[in-house]
């Protein structure tokens, strides 16, 4: 059988290159690449339903990217030792290719689209997630499924203050900023990633360089499909239309929803007029059928959309009626829950989010058992959305996609302001909870946060606050509107999400998403300086509630004390089959945990007392301690000899007692001097070269006088 392999080389220009293969693997999918970089390599495949179903009028387009273990030469976790359900990582990853790719389906395209990405084979030190979406694109433009791409993404970072493409995870470890970039041969179109507190003018640097990246990865592709032959894509048909009924519509709704798009009501009041003028429009049909039905509803839905969005460009008014540049109202709480360790109440219009603060032991971390990332982690922020926080009926099914992604742009967010490791000895674990919602509730976690932590005492480096901000522009984008503080019907109707945190020196993570082509530098640019005026405000208005962390934790939050010990005494303190630090823990209440470190074995002493910690420190001291010549201890006598007593100075460390040293008098005997157990208060003289010890107690006791003549 031969088979029809085409290859196409990136060369990224410094030595390493990206190799993209199709037509030996995957060949029944509708379109399938292989990406290689080094030992990486991701296999992509797409495939897309004849038809449309029946009253689907948007793209069910399903993006899930799975790494194999094999892939890293690990055996996966858990009793069924096999891959499960997507990790968070991995959704993350799955949200990044799906968020580049959904902007450049045909708006008119609705037919069940899915894209599956696997890692296949890995480098230890080549992240696959930056060529995910390279590889999701590539599959797309060796079939003929309607695109109009092709895009890539790539990682931009900045270390020793030079800005690299797809960096090393090693070089990732000293990078300033890391962003993963999306977009087209024109366009950019999704941003997403973290940074040291860098300017304004830092990022668009960024971007700038990741894009002439993207160029050539699209250049290449677009060869690619010229030599598969997929230059033809699929003819469809998926909507139906009648423009004398759109015609009807807007000339029967549009003014009334552009008055009360004008009327600056709130959210559930707006949303019930904008459905009482839909509903009698509809009335007025009389029996229709189901298609004439859906498409009124659409189309109503495309008055909303033009009213809301001139309104805003023709009058610079907003539905809430607040200017462009306007912040909504902004109150704050912090320990409003009076058991938690920290917490806070943040709430910005129709947004509000209550976050708790819980500090645990290094036992609490979170074990990250992924194929390519694994490991420890000791900061979680976990972020719920329950249906009632806009009014809905949605059973709880736990964290879906849109859950994990929001919590883990604030916990980029915070993560940068954290005390370093060897200043902070907790696990902490924020969780938000949204409990009302119109719009930016990611940013109100991470003000919410922010309160939370200084309000636990945590010593943040610097307060963060984040914002939302939108885009309007008219369609030949002669006209433009950027949006501070966006509802969620500014999200939904707009052109940009732009999401931006940080402090007052800079900015920390950025999620961009893009829904129209040719956003200049120059709207970027001006977007992101009103996004700092907007977040500074928003610092502002939280120093109203609190300026810097609490000086100490809660009375009932736990303790921690890190103490070193020579690694030769780790042993001896978790003793034989962990029994030693299992009874420690028992009989003091308190959690231990040791690990070594170098030379050292690092303690960490955890409990909700100072009594229980005090008791577990002095116990391990007295495992750990070694002898010191010149102290005095409190021993014990283990036996007896003609010779002398040894005596227990420590626990396991016994020192000979001769019994030249018991007296200042003469002893001949050993006979009814001491019995097993006696307490004795001695004095280390000396340790020999073997390490034993020589003891007295006659040098604590007074001298006698010297007879008189």
């Amino acid at each position: 059988m031969s088979l029809n392999v085409i290859k196409k080389v990136i060369d990224l220009g410094d030595g390493r290159t990206i190799e993209i293969e199709t037509g030996k693997l995957a060949k029944q999918a509708d379109g399938s690449v292989v990406i290689k970089m080094g030992d990486t390599m991701l296999l992509a495949t797409v495939v897309s339903s004849p038809e449309a179903k029946e009253g689907v009028d948007f793209l069910p387009l399903s993006v899930d990217y799975q790494e194999k273990y094999a892939a890293t030469g690990r055996i996966p976790g858990g009793f069924l030792r096999r891959e499960a359900r997507l990790s968070d990582y991995e959704v993350l990853i799955s949200r990044l290719v799906d968020r580049a790719l959904r902007p450049m389906f045909p708006e008119d395209y609705h037919a069940d689209t899915q894209v599956m990405i696997s890692l296949i084979s890995a480098d230890k030190d080549i992240m696959p997630d930056c060529l995910a979406g390279l590889a999701a694109s590539a599959a797309l433009s060796v079939s003929n499924i309607p695109f109009n791409g092709p895009i890539s993404e790539v990682r931009v970072a900045k270390v020793d203050g030079q800005l690299i493409i797809n960096p090393t995870l090693s070089q990732l470890a000293n990078a300033t900023l890391e962003f993963i970039v999306a977009g087209s041969e024109h366009d950019i179109n999704m941003v997403e990633g973290e940074s040291k507190e860098i300017q304004e003018a830092e990022l668009v640097e960024a971007i700038k360089f990741a894009h002439t990246a993207i160029k050539i990865q699209c250049l290449a592709q677009k060869e690619l499909t010229i030599e598969v032959g997929k230059t033809e894509k699929r003819v469809y048909s998926h909507e139906n239309s009648n423009e004398d009924l759109k015609k009807a519509i807007y000339a029967a709704t549009y003014d009334q929803v552009y008055a009360i798009a004008s009327s600056a009501s709130a959210k559930d009041e707006r949303s019930a007029k904008f459905k009482e003028v839909r509903d009698a429009y509809i009335a007025t049909l009389g029996e229709i059928d189901d298609v004439t039905k859906f498409l009124a509803k659409k189309y109503y839905h495309d008055v909303e959309y033009d009213a809301i969005r001139n309104l805003v460009l023709d009058e610079g008014k907003r539905l809430d009626g607040r200017t462009t540049t306007q912040i909504r109202p902004i109150w704050s709480e912090i320990g409003y829950l009076p058991a938690a360790h920290g917490s806070a109440v943040f709430t910005r219009g129709e947004t509000q989010s209550l976050t708790s603060v819980t500090l645990g032991a290094k036992d609490d971390e979170q074990m990250i058992d992924g194929a390519f990332i694994n490991g420890y982690s000791k900061f979680l922020l976990h972020y719920n959305f329950p249906g009632f926080s806009t009014g809905e009926v949605r059973p709880n099914r736990g964290a879906g996609r849109r859950e994990i992604g929001h919590g883990n742009l604030a916990m980029r967010s915070l993560k940068q302001v954290l005390p370093a490791d060897d200043e902070n000895p907790y696990t902490i674990r924020i969780v938000s909870d949204i409990l009302e919602s119109n719009g930016s509730s990611s940013m109100a976690t991470v003000c919410a946060g922010t309160l939370a932590l200084m309000d636990a005492g945590i010593k943040i480096k610097s307060p963060v606050s984040g914002i939302a901000m939108g885009l309007i522009t008219n369609e030949m984008g002669t006209k433009y509107a950027i949006l501070s503080d966006i509802l969620g019907d500014e999200d939904h109707l707009g052109d940009m999400d732009f999401k931006v945190t940080g402090t007052e020196k800079g900015i920390v993570a950025v999620q961009m998403d893009l829904k129209i082509n040719g956003l200049s530098y120059e709207v970027l640019t001006n977007a992101l300086n009103q996004a700092k005026d907007g977040r500074l405000h928003i610092l502002g208005e939280m120093a109203k509630t609190i300026t810097a962390p609490r000086e100490d934790y809660k009375p009932h939050a736990p303790r921690i004390v890190t103490i070193r010990i020579d690694k030769e005494f780790i042993g001896a303190v978790i003793g034989p089959g962990g029994k030693i630090i299992q009874e420690m823990q028992r009989e003091t209440g308190a959690t231990i945990s040791i690990e070594e470190v170098g030379n050292q074995g690092v303690v960490q002493i955890f409990a909700d007392n100072k009594e229980a910690i005090d008791k577990a420190v002095s116990r391990i001291k007295a495992i750990a301690s070694k002898p010191e010549v010149g102290e005095i201890y409190e021993g014990k006598v283990k036996s007896i000899m003609p010779f002398g007593a040894f005596v227990e100075i420590m626990p396991g460390k016994d020192g000979l007692l001769h019994i030249s040293e018991i007296d200042h008098r003469r002893i001949e005997t050993m006979d009814g001097i001491f019995e097993i157990g006696d307490e004795v208060r001695v004095k280390l003289l000396d340790v020999d070269k073997q390490g034993k010890l020589k003891l007295s107690r006659k040098v604590l006791l007074p001298r006698p006088e010297a007879p008189k003549n």
